[in-house]
């Protein structure tokens, strides 16, 4: 900024930029407060991490499949033992 030798310029000049350094602290203070508020926030609501749903997840899809290709094979099994029997 450029200087005057108007003392009530300078005085205005030195409270404006006294009033922006005070608002980019109350901010940065606003922006951790807040920031601590959302992380409490997340935490007491007991949110799966991405990898640990994605791991689940896979998990579930093998059982799934394990599960029909067992009921499958037990299937074939039981119209074998039902084509048996009817022989006897």
């Amino acid at each position: 900024m450029a200087q005057t030798d108007n003392p009530f310029l300078d005085g205005v000049a030195k409270v404006f930029t006294d009033a922006a350094g005070m608002a980019q602290g109350v901010r940065a203070e606003i922006d951790t407060f807040v920031k601590q508020r959302l992380e409490r926030l997340v935490a007491d609501m007991d949110f799966v991490p991405r990898e640990e749903f994605e791991a689940v997840k896979a998990m579930a899809a093998k059982a799934r499949a394990e599960n029909e290709a067992l009921a499958a094979r037990l299937s074939k099994l039981e119209e074998g033992m039902l084509g048996a029997k009817s022989k006897d």
